[in-house]
């Protein structure tokens, strides 16, 4: 399906760009109608049922008379500008695929369903990351195996649901739109969530997708177990990612393993301290005990990996079943990023699945 996207514009050069672009980038994506007079494009509205209608800030709009259907924003000169007349408002003058990613998003807020979108047939391979020890740099694994399935041109979502953790320490992209927006779009049971989760979506230099931190950590407070469910849900119908990168906190309640039991893999992290050796430990301990009431062998999914390993405080924890994939060493004077740009390369992380 395309969207039906309708611009007023009485600047006919910027009108003749735009629409030349939208029509080049996105053909498979948007059916463009362009106009210089208001009540031509208020006629198509309606006739050519237009899904997102946009209008050049110089036009005031009497929004009572737009179809309930289609939704509206003002294009504007400013940037940084959120509203124009009480309504949305876009700057025109931006990247034209953080324009198209504000359509979709415009589009998801107000279309009450979405017929046609493409489903994919799960071959998207779920991977979580995790640390029952705590603060063996779980995070910056994750990212670097990100990074590492985005080489081999697979493309991979890196999804952060830690209650404080941040994308953004590893990965950086234009756009808007941030965690917040998809809690939102969860908790208010869109119907449409897919459309909703493609508009807020960045793509990092590296070729890792993912999305920006949550404005306040309080919103991730508010994901439960059947909102993690339903995104990890909707993130694999949609046949988008070939790796879908989950870093989480580590627990062992059963929502938790409610989420374990959606991947394909499972990856926990230690650093080969004692304490975190213990933890490990007493970790798989657990998990077999909760075994033993299950038919589902989630350990048998599980893999470890060392980081901040040093070869010569560090001992691999005893006594437990977990494939040992790799390990990964100190980085002294390295900040996040160049630490996961030291990691992405290793050969460890093709051993997971």
């Amino acid at each position: 399906m395309r969207i039906k996207l309708a611009i007023l514009e009485n600047d006919q050069n910027y009108l003749k760009r735009i629409v030349s672009v939208f029509s080049t980038k996105y053909a498979d994506k948007l059916e463009v109608y362009s106009f210089t007079d208001r009540e031509l494009a208020f006629q198509t509205l309606d006739k050519s049922r237009i899904d997102v209608f946009l209008s050049g800030e110089v036009f005031d709009i009497d929004t009572d008379l737009i179809p309930k259907y289609c939704g509206f924003s003002y294009l504007v000169n400013s940037p940084g500008v959120e509203s124009c007349r009480n309504q949305r408002a876009i700057c025109k003058f931006q990247k034209v695929d953080l324009i198209y990613k504000q359509i979709l998003s415009i589009y998801s807020d107000n279309a009450g369903s979405i017929s046609g979108l493409k489903l994919g047939d799960d071959s998207t391979k779920v991977i979580v990351f995790s640390s029952p020890g705590g603060g063996a740099g779980t995070s910056s694994a994750a990212a670097g195996c990100a990074v590492h399935y985005a080489r081999q041109n697979k493309k991979t979502l890196y999804l952060n649901l830690e209650k404080y953790g941040s994308s953004d320490i590893f990965f950086s992209a234009d756009g808007m739109f941030n965690m917040s927006d998809v809690i939102f779009a969860l908790k208010s049971k869109k119907s449409n969530i897919a459309m909703k989760l493609e508009s807020c979506v960045k793509q990092a230099e590296s070729g890792v997708y993912f999305y920006s931190r949550s404005q306040v950590a309080l919103d991730m407070q508010e994901l439960d177990r059947e909102d993690v469910l339903r995104l990890i849900s909707e993130l694999k119908l949609t046949g988008s990612y070939d790796y879908i990168i989950l870093d989480m906190d580590f627990n062992m309640d059963k929502d938790t393993m409610d989420i374990y039991r959606q991947a394909h893999a499972a990856v926990w992290v230690g650093d080969g301290s004692e304490i975190s050796n213990i933890k490990l430990q007493r970790a798989y301990e657990a998990l077999c005990l909760m075994e033993q009431n299950s038919e589902e062998m989630l350990s048998r999914r599980l893999c470890l990996v060392y980081n901040r390993f040093s070869s010569k405080a560090g001992r691999t924890a005893q006594g437990i079943d977990i494939k040992n994939i790799g390990g990964i060493p100190v980085y002294v004077h390295a900040d996040a990023r160049q630490v996961v740009e030291q990691i992405a390369p290793m050969s460890m992380f093709d051993k997971i699945i």
